[in-house]
């Protein structure tokens, strides 16, 4: 079974970038499709971005396309999140997530907080 640890969340004020990524540990890192998802306060969890497992096919939620950018790095098993634009609404909690068809393994969680 994978294991992910997030990285990168912080304090950012609206219009700034932030940089968030994963680590993974355990199983075929190639084999997974990865993805981000995120949950705000009070909101349940919302899928954010999804990548194939050679990094060739991306999709995002409609409220992140164009300011949000999912790549990996199958070498270093790691995959990001590049976060450009960020706005107030954009404030939760954000998990990576990994799996063989559904993102069905999730990581601990890393607080992304955009001040207006």
């Amino acid at each position: 079974q994978v294991q992910l640890v997030e990285s990168g969340g912080g304090l950012v004020q609206a219009g700034g970038s932030l940089r968030l990524s994963c680590a993974a540990s355990g199983g075929i890192f190639s084999s997974y499709v990865l993805g981000w998802l995120r949950q705000a306060p009070g909101k349940e969890r919302e899928f954010v971005a999804r990548i194939s497992r050679i990094g060739n096919i991306t999709s995002y939620a409609d409220s992140v396309k164009g300011r949000f950018t999912i790549s990996r790095d199958n070498g270093k098993n790691a995959v990001y999140l590049q976060m450009n634009s960020l706005k107030p609404e954009d404030t939760a909690v954000y998990y990576c997530a990994a799996g063989t068809q559904t993102l069905d393994y999730w990581g601990q969680g890393t607080q992304v907080t955009v001040s207006s």
